[in-house]
């Protein structure tokens, strides 16, 4: 479902404040993968889902999706083939609109637009049904402004609104880290169970190396912008934080720097 081969990006190339943020990162994902992503500061890890998404260029390399190069494609071109939801709650949702208007415009997005009238009843009783699997009691606040919402609520919102049309590819970075524990648990659930249902494939980006162990089938640390580790099945569900410590030393052969994640 998804390609990435030997893609190199350079920022600000030929002056002081060059960095190269990936160098050669090399990833395949097959259809239904679900894939935590982890890695310490400037690892490449959000670059690699601009990337993915456009939303700039790579200087090297080609990103396949479904088969299809996109390699070239601008960002609003690939938005048909990908959902994604970022770090901040406020991002993905329009504050001074209804719970079911903002799923409406979610549910027609690339649709032709028409005359005909608002939302239907049948379009209200789908959304319902569709809000139920958050487990947040948003079914029955179809008509609330999402602005009222709690910065928890608007994120799985905002997840369900990246789901509503599956896409090709699922983008998640850092979804849970502005949210409180309980929160970010409770939207990791929802995740789960909306992944699971679409089958969708997922890269799913965390600061928290438990979360990256207990969801996905398969997860991948980065570091100076490419993979240097990769595990799934058992061998993941088996891993514990001090194992992930000792595998990025070993092969990095530098100590795992980022505070926010060993905070966590």
């Amino acid at each position: 479902m998804l390609q990435v081969k030997d893609i190199y990006k350079t920022f600000n190339p030929g002056t002081v404040n060059e960095k190269t943020a990936l160098n050669g990162l090399a990833l395949e994902l097959q259809e239904g993968d679900f894939v935590t992503v982890i890695g310490g500061n400037g690892a490449g890890k959000s670059t690699m889902l601009n990337a993915i998404a456009g939303v700039w260029t790579v200087d090297e390399g080609k990103i396949f999706i479904d088969g299809i190069d996109v390699t070239k494609l601008p960002e609003h071109k690939r938005a048909k083939y990908l959902g994604r939801v970022f770090q901040d709650p406020m991002t993905g949702t329009a504050a001074n609109m209804q719970i079911e208007e903002n799923l409406a415009l979610a549910a027609r997005r690339g649709a032709k637009r028409t005359l005909r009238i608002g939302i239907t009843q049948k379009e209200r009783e789908s959304y319902k049904e569709k809000l139920k699997i958050l487990d947040l009691g948003l079914e029955e606040r179809l008509t609330a402004k999402v602005g009222l919402l709690s910065g928890g609520q608007r994120q799985a919102l905002t997840l369900l609104m990246a789901t509503l049309q599956k896409p090709k590819l699922l983008l998640l970075d850092e979804h849970t880290a502005a949210l409180d524990p309980k929160t970010a648990a409770k939207v990791l659930d929802a995740t789960d169970r909306i992944v699971a249902k679409d089958n969708l494939t997922t890269i799913m980006i965390t600061h928290n190396m438990k979360d990256a162990i207990a969801h996905g089938n398969r997860l991948i640390m980065m570091h100076e912008g490419r993979v240097i580790y990769d595990v799934r099945g058992e061998e993941k569900k088996n891993l514990k934080v001090a194992d992930l410590l000792a595998k990025f030393e070993q092969v990095s052969g530098t100590e795992f720097a980022n505070d926010r994640m060993m905070l966590t």
